[in-house]
């Protein structure tokens, strides 16, 4: 599937003002995943532009994440782990308070996630300012695993969150 293949689809992220709060222009991919051959799209140019990296296993970050990254890891045949926000997961795990542009938030790994040395490919559905996908590189560093790169439907190159990544690659299927 080619860029200009998912682009057909474009008209399918609605935009919503004022969302979640005034003066936010929320970008909603509820209708792209309602759509079938544009969320095949989605996951196919999402592995067109990520195949380079040699990843061993995806992490989704939740919530949105988990769908694009479980369904690229099965059409990579890679494994798929999760990242969540504090007390969603059972077993012993690892975590992160990271900083927000107002404010602060915590993130979640169990701790056997992600091996040591692990080549890892983060994935989530939009990248603004970065935080949480920054927050997500650091923890999976934190247990040894390496961070290949970062991949996301949606990048909101305004906001600037390329920079919380660092040196790590960042891929984007669409660009506003």
């Amino acid at each position: 599937m080619t860029s200009s293949s998912l682009q057909a689809y474009e008209h399918l992220i609605r935009n919503v003002p004022d969302f979640p709060k005034p003066g936010i222009l929320f970008k909603d991919i509820t209708p792209l995943l309602q759509n079938g051959p544009a969320l095949r799209a989605a996951i196919d140019q999402l592995a067109e532009i990520t195949n380079d990296l040699n990843a061993d296993l995806v992490v989704g970050v939740e919530s949105r994440g988990f769908l694009f990254a479980a369904a690229l890891a099965y059409a990579t045949r890679r494994g798929v782990s999760l990242v969540r926000k504090p007390g969603k997961l059972p077993a012993d795990k690892v975590r992160l308070d990271y900083a927000l542009e107002y404010g602060s938030d915590t993130i979640e790994m169990h701790s056997d996630a992600v091996q040591p040395g692990q080549r890892v490919l983060v994935i989530d559905d939009v990248l603004a300012t970065g935080g949480t996908a920054g927050a997500t590189a650091a923890l999976i560093q934190q247990v040894g695993g390496l961070v290949v790169g970062a991949a996301f439907l949606i990048e909101l190159e305004f906001l600037g969150g390329r920079v919380r990544l660092g040196d790590i690659p960042v891929r984007s299927v669409l660009k506003y």
